[in-house]
């Protein structure tokens, strides 16, 4: 059994979650729908219903988890979207499209496709399904919600950091190519001619 904080938490860490990547869905819509084209899971003159309507199940979702009586509800809300997620980005794995963004990014930073993704789907879903479990019964104080906030806020910060951290190795990663391929060409370049025969 968890302590009621944990689960507190918990909901309050995915509401926040969902909230925000709703709120970045519903202000660059037209952003969000390219992204979600390049995934090319969709026939195109879906993509800009389907775009909206993720949108509105994420922050549905937030508001679910943040509703006592609606945990079961947005678990089950989580699990599906992840596991739509994860199915999303299979498939393009599989495709060898990893150089897309997966539309996950904080800010509008882009970050591309991997397996990491998926580990991150599967965790988080595995935390959603955590938060059914029974709880003991004990009042929650003030001090329980200071603590919920600041599991929050720390989880938060790590989860920024960690999203800024691998859309900077990918872009160092994209800025080492056009280097080596640049330094490739320059190469060539001085390559002595080869002399003719006589």
């Amino acid at each position: 059994m968890f302590d009621p904080v944990v689960t507190l938490a918990i909901r309050a860490g995915f509401a926040l979650l969902f909230a925000t990547a709703a709120a970045h869905k519903l202000r660059d819509r037209a952003g969000f729908s390219a992204v979600l084209a390049a995934y090319r899971v969709l026939p195109a003159g879906a993509v800009g219903a389907a775009a909206a309507v993720i949108a509105v199940a994420e922050l549905a979702t937030a508001l679910a988890w943040l509703l006592p009586g609606a945990v079961a509800g947005a678990a089950a809300a989580t699990v599906g979207l992840l596991a739509l997620y994860a199915l999303a980005i299979g498939v393009n794995l599989g495709r060898g499209r990893r150089a897309i963004d997966c539309g996950c990014g904080i800010g509008g930073v882009a970050q591309p496709l991997g397996e990491g993704l998926l580990a991150r789907n599967a965790l988080l879903a595995a935390l959603a399904l955590a938060a059914l479990r029974p709880l003991p019964a004990r009042p929650l104080g003030w001090v329980d919600g200071v603590t919920a906030a600041g599991v929050v806020a720390v989880a938060a910060g790590i989860w920024t950091a960690a999203h800024g951290l691998a859309a900077a190795a990918a872009r160092v990663r994209a800025a080492n190519a056009r280097r080596a391929v640049a330094l490739a060409a320059e190469d060539r370049r001085y390559l002595p001619l080869e002399r003719a025969p006589r």
